[in-house]
């Protein structure tokens, strides 16, 4: 055989051996794959999103894709000055800058897009939206972010707000005892449930959208972990992480702890779960307990060998189902037929006390 029948012989193969199961796949994992014709649109997202899937399921009912109607949905929180968590407004950084990260993901094409660490655009799950429909990458950070925004006609502005820039200094004040700034309660004043209050502040948005179709699309966005070490990027802009979706089975995100929504992929493994068969809740609720058997480290539990940190997981299927779970209790929005609402969260454990 000549070596370009070879190659030709080669490639044959490797194609045959993609398309070709390496096991049989169980109904339940199949069933997905037919299209589903709803009534009605439908969201999920993190407790601070109700406007957002409001929106979401408006902007379906119109005729948007999913993940332009998730991007849609979300710029509201991005733009409110008051939700330090994400966009305008947003906790910064160590030294005081706002950085953000934000995914997009669409099922029928399944191509996201991403950027990480970008700074003074407002508006990231638009600039990550970009990034998926322009560029033949996923994800771009930091500086090139910022500059493939600015070429795309973004403006640029100062996202820290003198609220967040306020509550910045205070925990410069109150982060240590062998600094120079003084905290307040140090000169007399009180206020001794700051720190305990943003210590471990996080702050996300996720929505996922199914269309009357059974189409899906997904979007994550957030200004990250507050006062987070400079370069840090957490699960938000990670698909995978913080943000999946498979136009045969439905979406899949997370708010909370980002470092442990990463080390067990939540996003992706809620949506496999899915597709095993079991249901939006009951697939958050196995990628909860994930976490909890993969927190190992003394410093990350509380006394009684808990998970001491909050992580949300949120989930719709392509049969038009919503769901979501967390480590404690909690609320997550939805919007259907009957409305935006906020209803509570599965817990994996009943409170934190």
């Amino acid at each position: 055989m000549s070596d370009l029948s070879r190659r030709k012989f080669l490639r044959a193969a490797a194609v045959g051996a993609a398309v070709t199961p390496a096991c049989s796949v169980a109904p339940a994992a199949a069933a997905p794959s037919v299209r589903v014709r709803r009534q009605s649109p439908i969201a999920v997202a993190s407790s601070n999103g109700l406007e957002a899937v409001r929106i979401a399921v408006e902007r379906m009912q119109a005729g948007m894709r999913p993940v332009d109607a998730a991007v849609a949905g979300v710029e509201v929180v991005e733009n409110d000055p008051n939700d330090n968590s994400v966009g305008l407004g947003g906790l910064p950084n160590e030294r005081g800058i706002v950085t953000l990260d934000s995914c997009v993901m669409d099922g029928p094409s399944g191509l996201g897009g991403a950027v990480a660490h970008l700074q003074n655009i407002k508006n990231p799950a638009q600039v990550a939206l970009k990034v998926m429909r322009h560029t033949d990458h996923v994800l771009l950070v930091a500086e090139g972010a910022l500059e493939f925004a600015r070429a795309h006609g973004f403006r640029e502005q100062d996202l820290l707000t003198d609220a967040s820039r306020k509550i910045w200094l205070e925990w410069l004040e109150k982060r240590s005892s062998v600094d120079d700034w003084i905290s307040p309660e140090e000169n007399g004043e009180h206020g001794t449930e700051w720190f305990q209050k943003y210590k471990d502040k996080t702050g996300t948005i996720h929505l996922g959208a199914v269309d009357a179709n059974g189409d899906v699309g997904s979007c994550t966005t957030t200004s990250g972990l507050a006062f987070k070490l400079n370069g840090r990027v957490g699960d938000s802009p990670l698909l995978g992480c913080g943000n999946y979706c498979d136009n045969d089975v439905g979406t899949g995100g997370s708010t909370g702890r980002g470092e442990a929504c990463i080390l067990v992929n939540g996003a992706a493994f809620t949506v496999h779960q899915m597709a095993l068969g079991k249901s939006p809740t009951d697939a958050c609720l196995e990628t909860v307990k994930r976490v909890a058997r993969m927190t190992r480290v003394a410093r990350l539990l509380d006394a009684k060998g808990r998970p001491d940190f909050q992580v949300k997981f949120y989930a719709t299927d392509k049969r038009g189902r919503a769901g979501a779970a967390a480590m404690y209790p909690g609320k997550f929005a939805v919007c259907d037929d009957s409305g935006p609402r906020l209803e509570d969260l599965a817990a994996l454990f009943d409170s934190r006390d």
